[in-house]
């Protein structure tokens, strides 16, 4: 019995820590009886006289070594558990909620791993070691006379609010708020709201508390501001302009969205005897934000510039953005000409890089060149575009013949769906449809491609330090679930191995094609994909299928080709590889590293609010039903996607059925016979639409609505968002759009 009593009383002290226990509480905590205490406090003194326990002032303590922990951050905490990756590993360890000891995302901590159920890692939290200041957005509630705060992610119950510290916010404001007081639990944590955004029923106030949770701020610092105002009155200087290729008389111009401003390229193009000069002409930005400066210091930490709906925080002050810095029609404006020679099948033989000076002819517009090339151009559009037809046209045959060359050594085609929100008068979703991508978009896109491999060409020849765009091999294990996946339809899997080609996965999306599992397949190879990223390493690109590719064409809002323009200028200056690598190689890495994170909290930021003005819309339609098309299956539910690009989810328990997930294809009822599989079309009603959260909840048409509109747990998935590919492989990458990031 006194053996029994060590190991318990061992473990009791280890859990309690720092600090301690009494004898009472250790026999509370071990649930000992009256008669059976004097065996306890005999085991208790052993212990201590063995020095396994040190005792002060009637309080106990566990002198054992404490477990040697691994280091590791926390990413994400729900009410019940939680995720946390150990330094230098990939995969992520799940840390029931009562073992987090109240560790928030972007806490270090230590922890002890232990056996997890099935192949999963599982383990504890030991010790806090570093705890991050965390913000978070979420719905003010009042609660008799307390405030509570109810975040919109993670761990979402309401966390109370420290008296005096609510800024006056209502119930149902959407607001911003820190943890002030840390507890051992999450239940123990008090909060402050920092900042009050007006009701949650606003996708616009949502928005704002979205941005400034994930610490993306819309005003520039007064001295990044200043330069920027002074350097916009600078202008384009005459003594500049002298000292660069004048190509102001060549035939040049943009193609753009109707609604973009920050225009950052241009284009030329010459058909020739031996093939075609494509000039890919690109604002020179570089040389108005210096090293070192406010404004590139404010780029830097922005790393990209934000889009969600019909707004945009810039990466650069507008002055810069839409101003001095935007190849805007008939002005002189400063650029960084590639200049392509490509044969007549459209390989690149050559390319030279210089400055120049440059004067677009007009502000080309997708829908316009679009309807050009259809033949159904009005007066007005022609009139508009006369004398630049022929290069249109042009254009278009190189284009299909670059676009021919990609998808003959595999370049991966996946489909995805993006949103066009548009905003009314009162600054709500007025109107939401699918953004739709014509030939014109291909032709621009598949030019950037070309300028951007060059570039990369010219980094790697010339042994700079450099940041490259890195797309790595699909994952083992996701090749893996792939496999499985092809299996279960009856597709040929045999391929499907690390060290797959592109080739071989366009290979699978043709087998697939014109089935019933077209669109099911496609989203499995989205998620197979790795995450697309900077590197200051050459690594290739899969997706496309390229050894050399970078980022050169969006200087204005992307600061990895703002950083490859300093380092391109400084070497046609003539500074030595040897001098390059000695300024430039640390920070080469560093910026990669931050700006593939600083482009990860704008693709959230953008889905999220999206996702709130969707909700929005989809408020005024609720009761209303909708033919839709099943876009995932989860164990808690099916989405469905409408023709317009929202997406709902249809909870499990809604289901006319008695469904189970059967863990890869489908929901399943097998007692009826029914089931819901990714492609299917389905009919719903739409019985709830949560703006603050982002969450539309559908039913089956003709079944009986819930009777409670309370958000189950899990409803956010785990998957790439509609629009949003992890790999960005298939979405154009140099457009105004931050989401299209190749």
């Amino acid at each position: 019995m006194k053996q029994d009593y060590k190991a318990a009383l061992e473990k009791a002290l280890q859990k309690a820590g720092e600090k301690g226990m009494t004898a009472r509480e250790l026999a509370v905590k071990l649930r000992v009886r009256r008669l059976e205490k004097e065996p306890l406090l005999l085991a208790l003194q052993s212990l201590v006289k063995a020095k396994a326990v040190r005792e002060k002032k009637g309080r106990y303590y566990s002198a054992a070594p404490k477990p040697a922990g691994v280091p590791a951050e926390v990413i994400k905490v729900t009410e019940r558990f939680g995720f946390v990756r150990p330094e230098g590993e990939e995969e992520d360890v799940f840390i029931p909620g009562r073992a987090l000891m109240g560790a928030m995302p972007g806490d270090r901590v230590e922890i002890l791993r232990r056996r997890g159920r099935g192949t999963l890692q599982e383990g504890e939290v030991l010790r806090v070691t570093e705890e991050k200041d965390y913000r978070f957005s979420g719905v003010f509630s009042l609660r008799g006379e307390e405030g509570a705060v109810t975040p919109d992610n993670g761990a979402r119950f309401p966390m109370p609010v420290e008296r005096g510290k609510t800024m006056g916010a209502e119930d149902g404001d959407k607001v911003l708020a820190r943890i002030s007081r840390r507890g051992k639990r999450h239940g123990e944590h008090r909060v402050e709201v920092l900042s009050v955004f007006g009701s949650a029923m606003s996708a616009a106030a949502c928005s704002e508390a979205i941005l400034a949770a994930a610490g993306i701020e819309k005003a520039f610092a007064p001295e990044a501001a200043e330069q920027a105002e002074k350097v916009s009155r600078q202008g384009v200087p005459e003594g500049e302009i002298a000292r660069r290729l004048d190509l102001r008389d060549e035939t040049i111009f943009t193609i753009d969205g109707a609604d973009s401003k920050d225009l950052d390229d241009a284009i030329s193009l010459e058909k020739r005897e031996d093939g075609w000069r494509l000039g890919v002409h690109i604002a020179d930005v570089s040389w108005y934000v210096r090293e070192n400066t406010p404004l590139d210091r404010a780029a830097f930490d922005r790393g990209t510039s934000v889009y969600y709906a019909a707004s945009v925080v810039p990466m650069l002050p507008v002055e810069l953005s839409n101003g001095v810095c935007s190849l805007n029609p008939g002005e002189d404006r400063l650029a960084f000409s590639a200049l392509l020679s490509l044969d007549q099948k459209g390989a690149l033989k050559d390319f030279k890089f210089c400055k120049s000076v440059i004067r677009s002819r007009v502000k080309g517009v997708y829908s316009e060149v679009n309807r050009i090339l259809a033949g159904e151009a009005d007066e007005p559009t022609l009139r508009k575009y006369a004398g630049l037809e022929e290069m249109i046209f042009r254009m278009k045959e190189l284009a299909d013949l670059l676009s021919a060359r990609r998808f003959a050594r595999g370049g991966l085609d996946l489909e995805s769906t993006e949103s066009k929100i548009l905003i009314g008068p009162d600054g709500r979703a007025q109107e939401i449809f699918p953004r739709v991508s014509g030939i014109a978009e291909g032709m621009i896109e598949e030019f950037m491609l070309t300028a951007n491999e060059a570039a990369a060409r010219f980094g790697f020849g010339r042994k700079l330090p450099f940041l490259y765009r890195v797309h790595e091999d699909p994952p083992a294990e996701k090749l893996e679930q792939l496999a499985e996946l092809l299996k279960a339809l009856g597709l040929d899997a045999s391929r499907i191995r690390p060290g797959v080609s592109s080739l071989d996965l366009c290979r699978v999306l043709e087998s697939a094609k014109n089935t019933p599992y077209s669109q099911l397949v496609n989203q499995q190879l989205l998620r197979s994909m790795a995450k697309a990223k900077y590197e200051a390493v050459h690594k290739g690109h899969f997706g496309l299928v390229l050894d050399d590719y970078s980022h050169f064409t969006s200087p204005i809002r992307r600061y990895p080709d703002l950083a490859i323009h300093r380092i391109m200028s400084a070497a046609l200056e003539g500074v030595s590889a040897e001098e390059l690598e000695k300024k430039y190689h640390e920070f080469a890495g560093r910026a990669a590293l931050h700006s593939s994170a600083r482009e990860q909290r704008a693709m959230n930021a953008e889905r999220d609010c999206e996702d709130c003005y969707k909700a929005e819309y989809m408020l005024r339609h609720v009761g209303e039903e909708f033919d839709g098309v099943v876009s995932s299956v989860a164990p808690h539910g099916v989405y469905v996607e409408l023709p317009n690009t929202v997406e709902g989810m249809i909870r499990r328990e809604l289901l006319p059925g008695a469904f189970e997930y059967d863990g890869r294809l489908e929901m399943k009822d097998a007692l009826a016979g029914k089931a819901y599989r990714v492609g299917d079309a389905v009919r719903i009603q739409v019985v709830r639409a949560d703006v603050s959260s982002g969450e539309v909840d559908f039913i089956i048409a003709g079944t009986r609505p819930p009777e409670t509109a309370k958000a189950p747990e899990g409803r956010r998935k785990e998957t790439p968002a509609k629009g949003k590919p992890a790999s960005g492989v298939k979405t154009p990458h140099h457009k105004r759009r931050a989401r299209k990031r190749k």
